[in-house]
């Protein structure tokens, strides 16, 4: 019983943390760049609810009450990604990420509405016939929160290394680090199946 725990939760912590699907990872540095250690709980608030998107449509897909065009959901992924990257780089500075849970929160839900729909045909094969696939979208969510609050916690450390040390406005680093994003994703756009 233990041992399936830990292989489901390694399982997500796998699927966030793999660097031929760095989408994921992308998509948690443009969302946690503008922010600082102090604002750990908004950020944590933040990718909580990007985990539950993810596993809300996982849940709906796992149980056959949603089914979506592949293509389409490998298109969109990263223009969500673009969407954030964007944001940033127009309100860098402008302190729109201290705003009351608003856009941002409803954005960062439906994003990982779009994310877990990416995963589902996975995750359908990965679950199977399994009696319990509620117990296994909780144990794999947990490896995905993992997973996140790891590369969120090194995107902090940067962030701070980058500002303190080497004295990054804070401006300029969210700039930065959001184009540098932004040039990532263009090509994954481009080259979308979706688009041929």
């Amino acid at each position: 019983m233990l041992e399936n725990f830990w292989f489901n939760v390694e399982y997500g912590i796998n699927h966030v943390l793999d660097i031929n699907g760095y989408d994921h990872v992308l998509f948690l540095m443009v969302l946690t760049v503008p922010y600082l250690f102090k604002d750990w709980k908004r950020v944590l608030l933040l990718i909580s609810t990007f985990t539950l998107g993810h596993t809300l449509s996982l849940v709906l897909a796992a149980y056959g009450a949603v089914s979506i065009n592949g293509q389409l959901v490998e298109f969109l992924i990263p223009i969500t990604i673009l969407i954030v990257a964007l944001f940033n780089v127009f309100t860098a500075g402008k302190g729109a990420q201290k705003e009351k849970v608003g856009v941002l929160f409803l954005s960062t839900l439906f994003f990982g509405l779009i994310h877990g729909l990416g995963f589902a045909r996975e995750f359908h094969i990965f679950s199977g016939d399994s009696d319990n696939k509620f117990l296994l979208l909780l144990e794999f969510a947990l490896g995905i929160e993992i997973a996140q609050i790891i590369i969120v916690f090194v995107v902090l450390f940067l962030g701070y290394m980058g500002q303190t040390i080497f004295r990054f406005s804070k401006r300029d680093w969210v700039m930065v680090i959001s184009a540098i994003v932004v040039g990532l994703v263009i090509p994954m756009i481009m080259g979308s199946d979706y688009l041929a």
